[in-house]
């Protein structure tokens, strides 16, 4: 929990305007939050904190890298993480999360811990089919794949075509209207 300390910001004497703080995690870091998505990685953390009256603006920018185990080999490597998100924490009388990025807090709150937003923003922004980058240019071909046309018989279509012309349906009707 030490650890996690490092990402306290004071919050309670600021003034209002902008300020900007740059964090370092590394494998203390997944550590310390007590979790099994992320054992491993290196990511830095530009903060830009916005505060005004109602409320206090955060800006994150985070990059760097994070090891994962490959689906289909386990083999582990590095996932490239470069995410831009922003939070909002609205001051009120309780704490309650109204969305993905905006958050009531206390106006007696005196520190914010911005530890957890940051590992969830680097974990949302995992892909969900972790694939080792050897494998990911032969899965990009599968998926190119998928949609190109391996075979047609002009056969088919013709008889469609007539099918469709001489439907007996449209057909009765032609002969009502020919009348």
């Amino acid at each position: 929990m030490n650890e996690l300390r490092a990402y306290e910001i004071p919050i309670y004497g600021l003034d209002n305007k902008r300020y900007e703080y740059d964090f370092e995690s590394g494998d203390a870091f997944f550590g310390a939050l007590e979790q099994d998505m992320i054992a491993q990685g290196t990511v830095k953390t530009h903060l830009t904190l916005d505060k005004s009256e109602t409320m206090i603006r955060l800006e994150f920018r985070i990059t760097g890298t994070v090891e994962q185990p490959c689906d289909r080999s386990l083999d582990l490597y590095d996932e490239p993480i470069d995410v831009t998100r922003l939070l909002l924490l609205k001051f009120s009388d309780h704490n309650e999360e109204l969305t993905d990025e905006i958050e009531l807090i206390e106006r007696n709150t005196h520190t914010v811990n911005v530890a957890r937003y940051i590992f969830e923003f680097i974990a949302t922004s995992m892909p969900m089919k972790k694939l080792h980058p050897r494998f990911r240019n032969e899965d990009e071909q599968d998926d190119a794949s998928e949609g190109k046309l391996i075979y047609r018989s002009d056969e088919h279509e013709e008889t469609t075509d007539q099918e469709s012309a001489v439907d007996p349906r449209w057909a009765a009707l032609r002969k009502l209207s020919d009348n």
